[in-house]
């Protein structure tokens, strides 16, 4: 049995073991997957792309066993999903892969961690990318620089130092209520508790506020013991301007105390040094360029070097350009033994040069592979110990880095090339050795670094108490960071400066005196300002509104209460609600997505995102568009995406065609139909018809490009390019679906411009097509495909159950489009894919189907993209055919919301509640969903399920709103977002009476109509509307269980008031 192996086996276990899973895990499907596990029959496809046999070459048995119809879900898991519950509060080992992003929208990206430490801290325009592998193997905390928080605490005899982690306090709670983090510390051995709120300024509505490069850090310190207490409160910070960049020679690091009225400020710089500066050089010495065919000079260990440097043009075609200066270079994954990637990475050895003396300042050299400290590495050893070390960036491309040698001139030395690490990325390479007196010459500037910019520790309150230090002495923190005795901290040195090679540490700190039972809080703002973005328009849009992290700092002093009240009052409001807990905290979460490195906004203004962090660029349109996260929050990013991007400079002009990642890659029919949605989305969450307008005639055009695959029957046909990354051909239910929704909405744009004829088109496009798509590809129980007989075998649903079936649809109810199918079929398609696609425990499937990646493991419940209820013997094969496999969030999502809208309670939240339990912290990190890379943007469609909890509809130029709740509709009370404002709605039950609320917590909203949903059989009577008390006249009209108010006159709902409807019935 393999290691993997045995490990999937072990995890099985452990999912046995935990509460949640064991709720759904049936025992016989627990023993089929351990047993396939053991015969080798279940293992993750390492190249899930690589040839395999054809699925319907062979005879699966039959899906009943691998995707039981009767979920047998344990009673008590199923009550949970409607109940209220209480806020989730997590401890011990569940603490261990939090990372909750703090920093502002498109800042980069910063992680709480789960005992209140940043980590990650990916906010130095690093190209960072990811893949999938984050979901089985979670990332583990980890920073590349010294930064904490640590209390000095005096009680009587009492003195003691304590690091606010989890070396500190033995009992640490984290609850995530993003943007919010909350963290408390509590140890029965001392009397001071503290709670730590973390977060980023956050406002629906104001996307400029809500980017700030900053996190603030409110610290509430409360003494719960009988006796007076002293507590000091530090944080420290390194500096880590040019953390990637700073070869020796090129400049200094400064540390310098800004004091403010209010504020201390801790500033961190990296100063360039004037090239002036630099004396005459001696001659380089060329050291090594590994020209030889051996390592001639070098002692080799292991087998990872092989038996000499590798020939470039030998190297494996996946490796890319190693960057080398000649023929040969250093590579220990190329010159491995082994067959394939993982054997070639667990290779070890390393190569140790012969001594020689240290006669220049500085040692230059390319080096790349593996970012393992210690593991991958070049050292520097004098009396063969590590002076230096340096690491490869994860990339197989090789950089310069320089030595700074200049403290041991004289000293005798080795260089040793060490690959010490198995797992992935377990390989170095270096090449060209010199010995010089200038840093590396093809270094940029260090002003034009990425990592150039400048970071900021302040801490707010008056000078009284107040202490900073830009130096700390060497040694561990926090025992380094406190006085003895009299001082706060153990220097006061107002300016520290070090060459590159050195960071310096300082340090900023409050004092307060706390009597029995009182509480104080100490506010701390972390802010950073790195301009030097090098992708696509290129800088980062704050550098457009601030010159340093001191500005961005000084700007969040200035507008503290408002800019900290009202991300509260978001908080606030979001969990102001009737639903569930759990469901709140998974539909919002993946919006921290935009806090992270998967999103950019740059200098120019421009929106842009990739698929996720580092993989998949363009803000992909058959992505982007499942996520409504963005446009229901921050309105503005996705009207000038749609005008600067996707109707701008992606489509082209002549055809209409949108290229599907931005600058290029061509028509993508799912993302086409989506872009012009998305467009009609905009026009709704728009205060009036002017960016409807403006894009009108790009609309029409890129509709155009759709008709064109369209034979006249109102299906599209041919190639057509989709979300599954490759061409699927015939008549396809989804990818028709989203065709005849964007039909709708270019009729419904097209009445509202009083373009009637191209209304009256689209009407009969949309209702020919409507017919036909249920007419032909409706088989009784689902929705399928029709292959082109022209491209028989290729990859497709064909006749299987998949689960984008009835796509269209659900878009077309989250922007209020009506039906595009039948409803009693889609309902039927929607329990197909409960009864054929959900599996409790997706093991037993995918041990059967083993090709795909994995993002439900076995023991985990997951809806999974396709099955085929009636044999596979239409299934396709070869290129991406593995993703029908897979569970993907993005698409479990689309579904879930879809199956609220349509009254199918249970398995919309069942669905939901299967990916939240998959994110559970003693798994993995709960907000990084992953796909193809971190924080996959597509995971923000669990805002469109939010959005079918709700029944919401809104359209800011018509001034309307309704909402309908699907779940507890006789009290129920949620958040909105609004063109113009956001607040509550909430809808009450009596008997013979409906009341619904709408209050305006910030901003306002104008209105004219309002739509609710009475009881079955209700038969509206006496409806009365108020505003703030005041009675509005206003009539009804009901259809079915629907009321539509008609205001006599438009009314603006201003801030802090609220609308009341009466409907007595």
């Amino acid at each position: 049995m393999r290691r993997d192996d045995i490990g999937m086996l072990t995890h099985l276990f452990l999912c046995m073991r935990h509460r949640r899973d064991k709720s759904r895990i049936r025992s016989a499907g627990f023993l089929l997957i351990a047993i396939a596990i053991m015969t080798n029959a279940l293992t993750p496809s390492s190249s899930p792309g690589a040839p395999a046999t054809r699925v319907s070459d062979v005879v699966p048995p039959p899906l009943e066993t691998l995707v039981p119809a009767d979920k047998k879900l344990d009673p008590a898991w199923v009550r949970s999903l409607f109940e209220r519950g209480t806020p989730a509060v997590y401890r011990g080992d569940e603490l261990r892969y939090i990372g909750m992003p703090v920093g502002g929208i498109a800042c980069g990206q910063l992680y709480l961690g789960g005992d209140g430490r940043l980590w990650h801290w990916d906010i130095f325009n690093q190209r960072i990318s990811t893949g999938d592998g984050h979901y089985a193997r979670p990332m583990k905390p980890a920073s590349p620089l010294d930064q904490g928080f640590a209390v000095h605490i005096r009680a009587g005899a009492r003195d003691e130092i304590r690091a606010l982690d989890r070396s500190g306090f033995t009992d640490i709670a984290f609850r995530g209520e993003y943007p919010i983090g909350i963290v408390e510390y509590r140890d029965p051995a001392t009397p001071l508790t503290v709670r730590l709120e973390a977060f980023s300024p956050f406002i629906p509505l104001n996307a400029a506020d809500s980017a700030l490069p900053a996190t603030v850090l409110q610290f509430t310190l409360r003494n719960a013991g009988d006796q007076p207490l002293e507590a000091t409160l530090a944080g420290w910070l390194e500096n880590a301007v040019c953390l990637h960049s700073g070869l020796p020679g090129l400049g200094l690091r400064r540390n310098t105390l800004a004091p403010a009225e209010q504020w201390r400020f801790l500033e961190c710089r990296a100063v360039p040094r004037p090239l002036d500066d630099r004396r005459d050089k001696r001659p380089d010495i060329l050291f090594e360029d590994f020209e030889k065919p051996t390592y001639e000079g070098w002692t080799v260990t292991g087998t990872a070097f092989g038996d000499g440097p590798v020939e470039i043009s030998k190297v494996p075609a996946y490796q890319g350009d190693l960057g080398g200066k000649g023929r040969r270079v250093v590579n220990s994954h190329a010159s491995a033994p082994g067959d394939n990637v993982g054997q070639r990475d667990a290779a070890t050895g390393t190569l140790t040069s012969k001594p020689f003396v240290i006669e220049r300042d500085y040692i230059t050299l390319l080096i790349g592979g593996g970012a393992h400290q210690g593991r991958t590495c070049v050292n520097l050893l004098i009396d063969d110990k590590v002076a230096a070390s340096a690491t490869g960036r994860n990339n197989n491309r090789m950089e310069p880095h320089t030595f700074d040698v200049r403290p041991w001139a004289g000293k005798t030395a080795r260089i040793q090339i060490v690959d010490n690490e198995k797992g992935g990325w377990g390989n170095i390479g270096a090449d060209h050795i010199v010995f010089t007196d200038q840093p590396h010459s093809s270094v940029p500037a260090l002003s034009d670094q990425p990592d150039f910019g400048t970071l900021v520790l302040g801490l707010a309150g008056p000078r009284d108490g107040l202490e900073g230090a830009a130096g700390l002495p060497p040694g561990p923190r926090p025992q380094t960071l406190f006085a003895p005795a009299g001082g706060l901290l153990a220097t006061d040195v107002r300016e520290a400066e070090t060459p590159l090679d050195q960071k310096p540490v300082g340090a900023v700190a409050r004092r307060v005196a706390l009597a029995p039972g009182a509480q104080t809080t100490v506010t701390f703002v972390l802010a950073w300002h790195f301009p030097n973005l090098r992708l696509k328009d290129g800088g980062r849009f704050y550098a457009t509104r601030f010159g340093s992290a001191l500005e961005v700092g000084q700007y969040i002093l200035d507008n503290f209460e408002r800019l900290s009240g009202q991300t509260r009052l978001w908080r606030d409001t979001w969990y102001d609600s009737t639903l569930p807990y759990w469901f709140l905290d998974r539909t919002f979460l993946n919006t921290s997505t935009l806090a992270t490195s998967t999103a950019h906004w740059f200098k120019t203004g421009r929106f842009y995102g990739w698929e996720g962090v580092g993989c998949c660029e363009g803000t992909c349109t058959h992505v982007w568009h499942y996520a409504h996260a963005v446009a229901r929050l921050f309105p503005e990013l996705e009207r000038d995406l749609r005008r600067r991007t996707d109707f701008g400079t992606a489509i082209n002009p002549s055809t209409g065609v949108i290229n599907h990642r931005g600058e290029g890659a061509g028509l993508a029919v799912d993302g086409q139909a989506g872009c012009i949605l998305r467009a009609w989305r905009e026009h709704q969450m728009s205060a009036d018809d002017s960016f409807l307008r403006s894009l009108w005639p790009r609309i029409k055009l890129a509709m155009d490009a759709l008709r064109r695959l369209d034979r006249g029957e109102g299906l599209l046909e041919g190639a057509q390019h989709n979300t599954l990354d490759q061409p699927w051909f015939g008549r396809i239910a989804w990818l028709s679906s989203l065709y005849l929704a964007a039909a709708r909405a270019c009729e419904e744009m097209a009445r509202e411009l009083g373009d009637n004829d191209y209304a009256q088109q689209m009407r009969q496009l949309f209702e020919k097509g409507s017919r036909n798509l249920d007419r032909q590809l409706f088989n009784g129980e689902y929705y399928i495909q029709i292959a082109d007989p022209e491209h028989r075998g290729s990859v497709g649903s064909h006749d299987g159950c998949e689960v984008d079936q009835v796509f269209g649809q659900s878009w077309a109810h989250q922007v209020g489009l009506g039906r595009i199918l039948p409803r009693e079929h889609v309902v039927s398609a929607l329990r197909s894919l409960w009864k054929y696609n959900f599996a409790p425990d997706v093991g037993p499937y995918r041990a059967v189907f083993k090709p795909g990646r994995w993002y439900a493991m076995p023991g985990e419940a997951g809806l999974i993209m396709c099955t085929w209820p009636r044999g596979t013997a239409q299934r396709g094969s070869g290129g991406f055919d593995y993703y029908l496999n897979e569970c993907m969030n993005g698409f479990e999502y689309q579904v879930a919301g879809h199956m609220l809208w349509e009254g199918l309670i249970h398995e919309g939240m069942a669905v939901t509640r299967a990916i939240h339990d998959r994110y559970h912290p003693s798994k993995r990190n709960p907000w990084n969903e992953v796909e193809c890379g971190d924080h996959y943007a597509r995971s923000m469609a669990s805002y469109g399920v939010f959005l079918a909890a709700c029944g919401f509809e809104y359209h800011g130029p018509r001034g309307h709103m309704g909402f309908a709740p699907r779940l507890s509709p006789e009290d129920f009370r949620a958040a909105f977002t609004a063109a113009e404002g956001w607040g509550t709605i909430a809808q009450q039950r009596r008997p013979g009476q409906q009341i619904n609320t709408v209050q305006v917590k910030v901003g306002q909203l104008r209105l004219k109509t309002l739509a609710f949903e009475l009881p079955r059989g209700a038969v509206a009577g006496k409806t009365a509307v108020s505003l703030a008390g005041e009675p509005l006249p206003a009539s009804a009209a009901q259809s079915d269980t629907r009321v539509l108010i008609a205001l006599e006159r438009p009314a603006t709902i201003p801030e802090g008031k609220a609308l009341e409807v009466r409907i007595s019935f």
